[in-house]
């Protein structure tokens, strides 16, 4: 996903150390937040195993922290940047400690899969441009607003997925108190944003292959939406859907290689 934004707004090649950076980042607030998260209810095998192996999330996150500040010393210029993703990234699992202060936001997290969706766009898009700097206004709003759209879109169908246990731990979403249909009427609009984002991209420079390959994702994860929400496989969600995020930044560099 950095590498998309690289390729197709930037124009430069990828800084390793801000790569470096975000992989250990992902790996140490992923970690973290599957070890604080309470036995689930859903029928999933790989939940199943997380609520077993804690121990090895905690120590996944420490790895990742301390890659990740070894990694900061290196673009440590970008700190004020790097600190908005970071409090970002720790405020969507705060509300799973247990301490008062944290569990008070379960009450306000009324949008919690737009934080989500917020912190990756930031992270993987905002974040490299504001770094990089002297970006074309309008090129940078658009592309960075369709990878919030598009992320929310795949992030809506985890939330469906996860409103049992969102229910029982007391987490309050636009999931939880939407009814099915007004759901599909939230995912189609992301949907619909994102698509409209895209083609407005032509008008900035980016060449229509280009946009095809961004929205190539969109049209599968599309066609896939209504057997994922009847269907909650481990490896629908955590390989095919989360895969998509990664699609066409994966397709734009199979391309560059020929």
């Amino acid at each position: 996903m950095v590498y998309q934004t690289y390729t197709l707004i930037i124009g430069k090649n990828v800084d390793p150390y801000f790569v470096a950076f975000v992989f250990f980042s992902t790996v140490c607030s992923y970690n973290f937040h599957w070890a604080l998260t309470p036995n689930s209810i859903a029928p999933s095998q790989r939940l199943r195993w997380d609520e077993k192996h804690k121990s090895y999330h905690l120590l996944l996150s420490i790895a990742g922290l301390a890659g990740a500040a070894i990694c900061f010393f290196f673009i440590k210029e970008h700190w004020f940047y790097i600190g908005v993703a970071t409090i970002l990234t720790f405020l969507y699992s705060a509300p799973k400690i247990s301490f008062p202060p944290f569990q008070l936001l379960k009450k306000v997290a009324i949008g919690k899969t737009i934080f989500l969706a917020m912190t990756w766009a930031y992270v993987t898009a905002v974040l490299p441009i504001l770094m990089e700097g002297n970006i074309e206004a309008e090129k940078a709003i658009f592309f960075c607003l369709g990878q919030f759209f598009f992320i929310y879109s795949i992030c809506i169908l985890f939330d469906f997925r996860d409103r049992e246990d969102d229910k029982t731990e007391g987490i309050r979403s636009m999931i939880t108190y939407f009814n099915e249909r007004s759901i599909n009427f939230l995912f189609a609009i992301s949907i619909i944003a994102f698509f409209a984002l895209c083609i407005l991209l032509k008008q900035v420079g980016i060449q229509w292959f280009n946009i095809i390959i961004l929205l190539i994702p969109a049209l599968l994860l599309i066609s896939l939406y209504n057997y994922a929400k009847r269907n909650f496989s481990d490896y629908l969600y955590y390989f095919v859907l989360d895969g998509l995020m990664m699609l066409s930044g994966l397709l734009l560099w199979l391309v560059s290689r020929f």
